[in-house]
């Protein structure tokens, strides 16, 4: 039975789809099929969640150990497995899981700057669609939302406590295990940062991916093309006609060019999130030995 040696474990709109595609295209490591099996989040948890994403997040997850297994059967002689779940960072119950079932396992997060973070997330759902009101209203019923066990992506302050998060895998962990990096690094130095998380791994580091970034967000300048992109099963299987490299370069094109620059999140607002978070982020700071003043500026 072959299990992960290392996880990504998130933020969510922290960078993890860049490097789960970063990683895939390595040949000494393996990723999941499944970029988001969540297993070690939802095992035994209630899955009665709420938001338009709800059924479609429950059924994309792996609910079962050896359903999870069953994820990395594909792998052969490569040196590092892995896969990518963002919610393991946020998840209360995950770092216990995993320190059961793997308890030698590497740990890899990107931390992006909180406020950035949570206003990405809200962007990601305006942009499919799902989320109507504005930041700002988001920002005052989110308390209710997590009450009512919504989809935790919906959770857009929340997510972005990463002391109180990172704690929970440093108190179970060997310091040794985890890796952590900025957003900002990824952004400055992709390159270097990539390097630097294969060395981490243990496999060839001069092996250079295409450092294309995935995922990015933005508002789409034409909703309905974004829809058929993302959700229409008659365009994609037209494309499937083209010849793999050529059909992703016409799909990645045709997203690059239908993604307008997200409008700027109000200085109010800003400056408020900045103050939710400060003890947190002074904290983070000595936890990680990492100057964090950026965020709070």
């Amino acid at each position: 039975m072959v299990t992960p040696n290392f996880l990504i474990i998130g933020p969510a709109k922290g960078g993890t789809t860049s490097l789960y595609y970063y990683l895939q295209q390595h040949p000494q490591v393996y990723m999941s099929p499944v970029k988001e099996p969540r297993f070690f989040a939802l095992e035994g948890e209630d899955l009665n969640f709420k938001g338009q994403d709800a059924k479609e997040f429950v059924k994309k997850s792996v609910l079962n150990f050896d359903g999870y297994c069953d994820l990395f059967k594909g792998a052969t002689n490569e040196i590092a497995i892995g896969e990518a779940s963002p919610l393991y960072i946020y998840s209360k119950t995950a770092p216990e899981k995993i320190k059961h079932y793997l308890a030698d396992v590497k740990l890899i997060a990107v931390l992006r700057d909180p406020v950035q973070r949570a206003y990405s997330s809200y962007m990601h759902y305006v942009r499919e669609a799902y989320e109507a009101l504005s930041f700002e209203e988001a920002l005052a019923i989110e308390e209710d939302r997590v009450r009512e066990n919504w989809v935790y992506m919906w959770h857009y302050t929340r997510c972005g406590f990463y002391y109180e998060q990172l704690s929970r895998y440093f108190k179970l962990f060997d310091p040794n295990q985890i890796k952590i990096y900025l957003y900002d690094d990824l952004v400055a130095d992709s390159k270097g940062l990539v390097k630097d998380m294969f060395e981490f791994l243990g496999v060839d580091d001069t092996f250079e991916p295409d450092m294309t970034a995935w995922n990015a967000s933005g508002v789409p300048k034409n909703r309905l093309l974004y829809l058929l992109l993302e959700r229409g099963s008659v365009v994609r299987s037209t494309l499937k006609i083209l010849p793999e490299g050529f059909r992703k370069e016409v799909a990645t094109s045709l997203r690059r060019w239908n993604i307008r620059s997200k409008p700027a999140l109000a200085l109010e607002t800003s400056e408020r999130l900045k103050e939710v978070y400060r003890d947190d982020v002074l904290k983070l700071q000595d936890l990680l030995n990492r100057d964090l003043s950026k965020w709070l500026a």
